[in-house]
């Protein structure tokens, strides 16, 4: 990380999270392309069920202080290993092409001034391989492609103007081009 001209070396696994206030923009400024694009995903949480809001005061109230103090889940030397499993994961090179070819699509849409860089392709892969993990396999289907496409690409888009009068989105983008691309027959590694 380079902070006034001074490099600083950051500490393997390092991760920077950054949040979005939808609500107002005073101080603060959209970021450019470039540097959205270098974000691995993007997600919405939304605001919680009255359940689950429930249980946040409920948890507040039980803790007796503001402060919350976090508890550790897993160790450096874990995640590192958690992180190396994913190269393990298997892509055909059908699947592969599937996540260029929607990559390419976001780039030949009309909607988009500007479609998704390489950039995209490399989350997609890495993603698609978590969600695979995730789903308790050690390859990759069209379908863990698709489950992430919208978070991996939709933030990368630059949609042409009039679509904002169209209230329309990096989302709907992606969607669209889910349902336009073909998608390959699923194939495991023993295939």
């Amino acid at each position: 990380m380079t902070v006034d001209g001074v490099t600083h070396v950051l500490e393997h696994p390092f991760l920077v999270l950054a949040t979005q206030n939808p609500i107002e923009y005073e101080g603060t400024y959209p970021l450019p392309e470039a540097q959205v694009d270098r974000f691995l995903l993007r997600t919405a949480f939304g605001y919680p069920s009255a359940d689950d809001e429930w249980e946040v005061l409920a948890r507040r109230i039980e803790r007796g202080v503001d402060e919350v103090e976090l508890e550790r889940v897993v160790d450096r030397d874990t995640l590192g290993a958690m992180q190396r499993t994913i190269e393990d994961v298997y892509v055909a090179p059908a699947v592969g092409k599937y996540a260029v070819a929607l990559v390419a699509a976001t780039r030949e849409s009309p909607s988009t001034s500007v479609g998704s860089s390489p950039r995209g392709s490399l989350a997609l892969l890495k993603l698609s391989r978590c969600h695979a993990v995730l789903e308790g396999r050690d390859y990759v289907t069209p379908d863990d492609v698709k489950a992430i496409a919208v978070p991996a690409l939709a933030h990368r888009l630059v949609l042409r103007p009039e679509l904002w009068v169209q209230r329309r989105s990096g989302v709907d983008v992606v969607e669209e081009v889910l349902d336009s691309v073909p998608t390959p027959a699923a194939e495991s590694p023993e295939a």
